[in-house]
């Protein structure tokens, strides 16, 4: 019996110090509640498929050997494969083959959260984009219907780049406007964003248009996986790729039938087709209520 006596206060003493080591861990941010969003049925998301586009498509709706429009394959459609899920060792990956435009889409709506996933490239590449970079991208505060912007096949929404080359550059879908640390362009040339510079707007009625390069290219290796990291907080968002800044963004909104700014802070996100093969893991969410200390100061 003494020995039973003893052993009970020591087992709660150890149990109180691994509490307090998990709470320090937590305080200093090292230990995160993610919400994750893969599973081998992709039972968080909706499917999107819109057109297989051909080179020369100019955002009208294409048409068949009649001349008569061609619908859109639409929401959830269980004949075609773009998105797929197979077992890699422990992981879960989807693969989007790229062969017809359009998306997957959380089921959920998100705000104010840090939202993360793994991606490289596959080999293939179809029509539209043969002879072109590999392509893809996260549209984030997706709101309202789909197939709304130049390519038929993606709700409004603000994007972080996936492209060889690119990752992290930004691009307003339909009417969707942001503000972003850049510099202003030339003639020609886009601009660029980076930390030292004022907030520009880009829209599709800005002055600088309604694309923006990343600071800098930080991508991997075509074989190799690169993290990205989308912190969205209010009307403020970071494009992070392999742990590197690349875009300072703020003022998230859309421009209404009113020609009114309309903030535009939380929808579901879109992870896009686009004409080529990609693998997705560990994509996951996890709800933020700010901004860290250094990341503020970048607004």
């Amino acid at each position: 019996m003494k020995m039973y006596k003893i052993i009970i206060p020591l087992f709660f003493l150890l149990i109180s110090c691994s509490q307090k080591k998990k709470d320090v861990k937590q305080n200093l941010g090292e230990v995160y509640e993610w919400e994750e969003l893969i599973d081998e049925d992709l039972n968080n998301w909706d499917t999107y498929l819109s057109y297989k586009h051909q080179p020369g498509y100019d955002g009208s709706v294409p048409k068949n050997d009649k001349g008569e429009d061609i619908e859109p394959i639409g929401l959830n459609d269980t004949l075609y494969n773009v998105f797929t899920t197979f077992q890699e060792g422990e992981d879960v990956l989807i693969r989007n083959t790229g062969e017809y435009y359009g998306c997957l889409i959380t089921k959920k709506e998100y705000e104010n959260y840090h939202f993360q996933l793994k991606y490289k490239w596959g080999d293939k590449k179809w029509a539209y984009r043969k002879n072109l970079l590999k392509d893809s991208g996260i549209l984030y505060h997706s709101v309202g219907p789909m197939a709304v912007e130049y390519w038929r096949s993606w709700m409004l929404s603000q994007e972080f780049q996936i492209m060889e080359g690119h990752t992290g550059d930004f691009w307003s879908q339909a009417n969707s406007a942001i503000d972003i640390r850049a510099y202003k362009p030339e003639s020609v040339l886009d601009p660029m964003a980076h930390e030292s510079q004022d907030f520009i707007t880009l829209s599709m009625n800005s002055p600088y248009r309604n694309y923006c390069l990343r600071s800098g290219n930080y991508e991997k290796p075509h074989d190799e996986w690169n993290t990205l990291d989308l912190y969205c907080f209010e009307d403020k968002s970071l494009h992070v790729v392999n742990g590197e800044i690349v875009m300072i963004l703020k003022n998230s909104r859309y421009i209404d039938e009113q020609n009114q700014d309309v903030p535009l802070t939380k929808g579901k996100i879109q992870l896009q087709s686009e004409a080529a093969e990609i693998f997705f893991k560990d994509i996951k969410i996890r709800k933020i209520d700010s901004l860290t200390q250094e990341q503020s100061k970048l607004f």
